[in-house]
């Protein structure tokens, strides 16, 4: 039995960004809003309004009316996903976009991604809240081979160095708890090495995290019968270690992980992981996809709006709980976008036009 509250699974994560790329590769956002793109010229001038009533349809979304589904103040970006802009043009003018785009925060994926020029961690620090976006938190490895290597296994006081001199609030991992295989025990032994990066991030007024991939829900090999994801949620500290959930992944483990490796059912909501315990669960990846069963992962990965992901669903249920509505920021992602400054304002678009059911 763990050590700490077994009551609720969640998620966390696995399969390096990087080496899921291809993934992403897929469907544009012009080939989606094409079925709905009116049929002659005269029907133009409703062509907003019709895109906009085509994502009501399908997946129950509501925009137009009602309080906004996206709390003020709390949609973010992973950096990450404009990679490609900043190794070119360099932070402060993809900062300048994003403010124009409505941004109120960012999370980084290291502190240069390439940046034309270099930069310190004070000028990165200036630069974002000169722009009115507030650094909520990064992204760094798990661990590595090399002992000089910038992870929390190897650097532990280095990453939380810097995560502190950029005002960061959560610091955390993309790296999946595979570290020592996929049994129980190794993942235990995982999540100890966890709290101790926790513990170490609270003593400095900041919170831990792991973002997730799909690899998470799968079953641990020594016991088919257990979901690898609730191990780490009941050996965890849940006062030292939160979970950033990246929607996308979470739904394509759904799709992957709902039956048990002898083939009897094993469902699971993403979505009731987060209502159990919401308070462990400060960070999202929002992130859609198209369904696609012919995909190994579900899922292909479009801007956020361009997908069957019910956002509006899925963040008007976790901001209506009695306190939770500023106890969240909402990081928007795709992992390789097609152009990705139109990804970054379009999904801010579609976003802020989420309205709650009256």
């Amino acid at each position: 039995m763990s050590r700490f509250s077994q009551t609720d699974p969640e998620l966390t994560h696995r399969l390096t960004r990087r080496g899921m790329l291809g993934v992403a590769a897929g469907a544009t956002a012009a080939a989606l809003l094409g079925a709905a793109a009116p049929a002659t010229a005269a029907a133009s001038t409703t062509a907003a309004s019709t895109t906009a009533a085509s994502t009501t349809d399908a997946s129950s979304r509501t925009v137009g009316r009602g309080r906004p589904v996206l709390p003020p103040g709390r949609l973010g970006i992973q950096l990450y996903s404009l990679r490609d802009k900043v190794s070119t043009l360099g932070f402060a003018p993809v900062f300048a976009e994003l403010e124009k785009y409505g941004y109120d925060e960012v999370e980084f994926a290291g502190y240069t991604q390439g940046s034309a020029g270099p930069i310190t961690l004070a000028q990165l620090k200036r630069l974002a809240r000169d722009h009115g976006l507030n650094p909520i938190g990064s992204h760094v490895g798990y661990y590595s081979n090399d002992p000089n290597a910038y992870t929390f296994a190897q650097n532990l006081t280095k990453v939380l160095d810097d995560a502190q001199a950029l005002g960061l609030k959560h610091i955390g991992t993309a790296s999946g708890p595979f570290r020592y295989g996929s049994t129980v025990d190794a993942w235990k032994r995982a999540a100890e090495e966890f709290n101790t990066y926790g513990a170490a991030a609270k003593a400095r007024g900041m919170k831990f995290y792991q973002h997730n991939h799909s690899e998470e829900f799968s079953f641990a090999t020594d016991n088919p019968k257990v979901r690898l994801y609730d191990v780490l949620l009941a050996e965890t500290d849940p006062d030292l270690v939160f979970l950033e959930m990246d929607i996308f992944w979470a739904y394509s483990g759904q799709f992957r992980f709902s039956q048990r490796p002898d083939g009897s059912p094993a469902p699971f909501e993403p979505l009731d992981y987060v209502l159990r315990q919401p308070h462990r669960y400060p960070l999202f990846h929002v992130k859609d996809g198209v369904s696609d069963p012919a995909n190994t992962y579900g899922y292909r990965m479009v801007d956020v709006g361009d997908g069957d992901i019910d956002y509006q669903r899925f963040i008007s249920a976790v901001t209506r709980l009695r306190g939770q509505r500023f106890a969240h920021h909402w990081q928007a992602e795709h992992d390789n976008p097609t152009e990705s400054f139109t990804f970054a304002r379009r999904s801010s678009e579609h976003l802020h036009s989420l309205r709650e059911k009256c």
